[in-house]
């Protein structure tokens, strides 16, 4: 498994900041900045159970298998995101993650959702159970993970348009 591409150089672009104070530290301007192209690589999952939470996200998406890397189960997305599931004691937080899919993913997801007859919802607050949304021209859906973790499967990122 990867954890860095070998080939994978730093590379700085201009990036212009927002006019809104709540973009780059609080600070309003129009300048524009050095910045590194910055790339998610991995994120750690707490688990009660980090096999079967693993498995779960692997076979809800439609995944690799995870792959043991030191005290992780790691799956891998298709953009070279890892998620590293490492088994926690006591109280586990719940965390949000995100997914984007295409429709014939989505569809092949929502169905994995159906088949195991898992609650599914229509908004992350859970307020509308058995629905989909339609937000920006695409899909999408929330559940939960075995852990309580609020997972959920886009067509479409937010605020794209649509």
């Amino acid at each position: 498994m990867r954890r860095f591409h070998p080939t994978a150089v730093p590379s700085f672009r201009k990036v212009s900041r927002s006019s809104d104070p709540a973009w780059y530290g609080g600070v309003a301007s129009r300048s524009t900045v050095d910045a590194m192209a910055v790339q998610l690589n991995h994120t750690i999952v707490a688990a009660r159970d980090k096999k079967e939470s693993a498995l779960f996200l692997a076979e809800i998406f439609g995944l690799p298998e995870p792959t043991r890397y030191g005290p992780f189960l790691a799956v891998q997305a298709a953009n070279d995101v890892t998620l590293d599931f490492r088994d926690v004691t006591g109280h586990i937080t719940s965390q949000h993650y995100a997914f984007l899919v295409s429709e014939d993913e989505f569809d092949a997801i929502l169905g994995r959702i159906r088949e195991r007859n898992l609650p599914y919802w229509a908004d992350p607050g859970h307020t509308r159970p058995g629905k989909i949304n339609r937000k920006d021209g695409g899909r999408g859906v929330y559940f939960d993970d075995p852990n309580g973790h609020n997972l959920e499967a886009i067509t479409r990122p937010y605020g794209s348009g649509g």
